[in-house]
């Protein structure tokens, strides 16, 4: 049973960067058809930030567009997301979809 592990949340300034980390615990990424972020603020639903669809089709969030980028390394298994210029708006709790399987999160906190 694949169970992606996301890593790399953290607390920091506006304006500052962050990379998160998904790797799938018993499964591979290179046969995923899909992978994705998603995040949930609190009170709010769970939303798509960025995917990577068929291995070259790559969709984001209007908000993040041009601030965060998907990419994924076949070699060591692992999707990432790199998160640059934060704003406060983007405090979430981050989540990894592969294979159809949710991760347990990370949380990304931005604040001055």
């Amino acid at each position: 049973q694949v169970q992606p592990v996301e890593s790399g949340g953290g607390l920091v300034q506006p304006g500052e960067s962050l990379r998160l980390s998904c790797t799938p615990s018993g499964g591979s990424i290179g046969g995923a058809y899909a992978m994705s972020w998603h995040r949930q603020a609190p009170g709010k639903q769970r939303e798509l930030v960025a995917r990577i669809i068929a291995r070259d089709v790559i969709n984001y969030a209007d908000s993040v567009k041009g601030r965060f980028t998907v990419s994924r390394d076949y070699a060591s298994n692992t999707v990432y997301l790199q998160m640059n210029s934060l704003k406060p708006e983007d405090t979430a709790v981050y989540y990894c979809n592969i294979y159809g399987a949710w991760g347990q999160g990370t949380q990304v906190t931005v604040s001055s």
